[in-house]
């Protein structure tokens, strides 16, 4: 007796270059998952991430992605947040320094005394005229 046994050979499919695009595509978007895309399309999932790593413009082999519970990355965004503003306010204040240093200077210029060394110095008293009445504080 003679038995046939079935063997079935899978064709070999080429898939056009528009339709690996619109599949990274989904992917991408989050339509489908590299699982569902094999699937579906039933090929091999190192074949669909061969596709990602050909077509797409985000997902490439040897990036690392940083997967964060939610509250970690609230706190991320968060501290960073808290940089930037910091930085402002830091930014601000050395304008201050910087704006205080330069009247110091006009001062000194226009005084010819260097106030940074002369805190106690008296007022000067020839501002204008008194009147004859004495100021008092």
């Amino acid at each position: 007796m003679h038995t046939k046994s079935k063997v079935s050979l899978r064709q070999r499919r080429i898939f056009s270059e528009p339709l690996k695009r619109k599949i990274v595509h989904h992917i991408e978007q989050g339509k489908a998952s590299v699982s569902q895309a094999c699937r579906e399309y039933q090929v091999s999932c190192p074949t669909i991430y061969n596709w990602l790593n050909q077509y797409s413009r985000h997902l490439h082999s040897g990036q690392t992605v940083v997967v964060q519970l939610k509250s970690e990355a609230y706190m991320t965004k968060d501290l960073q947040k808290r940089i930037q503003e910091l930085e402002a306010v830091l930014g601000r204040k050395q304008l201050e320094i910087d704006l205080l240093n330069m009247v110091i200077e006009v001062g000194n210029a226009e005084l010819g005394v260097d106030l940074k060394k002369n805190f106690s110095t008296p007022p000067s008293t020839s501002s204008g005229k008194s009147n004859g009445k004495k100021v008092t504080k």
